[in-house]
């Protein structure tokens, strides 16, 4: 059987609300981008890695530590819309949108998703979460919450703390947190791109939820793995004494 040509893409711009020229930022004496790109390099399953984005002075820092780029323009809404533009014209059979957050990542739950797609041809879409129960969690808008039906499949992301639990407790329910990782098949990227974005996309700021709102279905595969994005200053500042 054929395996799967699988690409890893990191989606990276200069210009972001929460934190400027993040990518760039230095985090033990390596700029973020840096430290993703090699994390997702370490994965057993991908065959190539590119930084994708619309900024000089990224791309020369990738180029700089010797990474694969790819200049977009700057029309991409989102980083899926990004990554999409930027495999066009390459060969392959799967995409991973590899958030430029995911300083920490271990690169087994990059494997760990590939190999759940691989194995699964029927779906479309997939992602990474985590079952967390950090009191944190639940008042951080940073750190995104998905809900699950009994498949496995997403109801919903938000940055609000979901489900809500009346009375005492949470008992019997279990809570989850998203992890900046995207599984496209080659053909459902495409069409994802070419959607409008959606009134809840624009709402929560999460890209994911345009497909949602078009009917599609986002397998949620759970990992055991941690993985500490970068959103904020604070963010930054704590990574750099971990």
């Amino acid at each position: 059987m054929k395996k799967d040509l699988v690409l890893g893409v990191i989606p990276a711009r200069y210009n972001s609300s929460r934190l400027q020229g993040k990518p760039l930022l230095p985090i033990k004496g390596k700029p973020l981008i840096q430290r993703v790109y090699e994390s997702a390099s370490r994965s057993k399953l991908l065959n190539q890695v590119i930084v994708a984005t619309d900024d000089q002075r990224i791309k020369k820092s990738v180029e700089d530590f010797g990474g694969q780029v790819v200049i977009t323009s700057s029309k991409p809404k989102t980083g899926s819309d990004r990554v999409a533009e930027a495999v066009k014209g390459l060969n392959h059979d799967l995409v991973l949108n590899i958030q430029c957050d995911e300083a920490f990542m271990n690169p087994r739950m990059l494997d760990q998703l590939i190999n759940f797609m691989q194995k699964n041809k029927d779906v479309q879409m997939g992602t990474l979460a985590k079952k967390v129960n950090d009191p944190d969690f639940f008042k951080n808008p940073d750190r995104v919450k998905v809900v699950l039906d009994k498949d496995g499949y997403a109801i919903y992301f938000s940055r609000f703390p979901i489900p809500f639990q009346r009375g005492n407790g949470k008992k019997g329910i279990n809570y989850y947190e998203h992890i900046g990782v995207y599984a496209f098949r080659k053909g459902f990227l495409s069409k994802y791109a070419k959607l409008k974005q959606t009134p809840l996309e624009k709402a929560e700021s999460l890209e994911q939820l345009r497909a949602l709102e078009n009917g599609y279905k986002i397998k949620v595969v759970l990992t055991n793995y941690n993985s500490k994005s970068i959103n904020n200053y604070s963010d930054f500042k704590k990574a750099g004494k971990r």
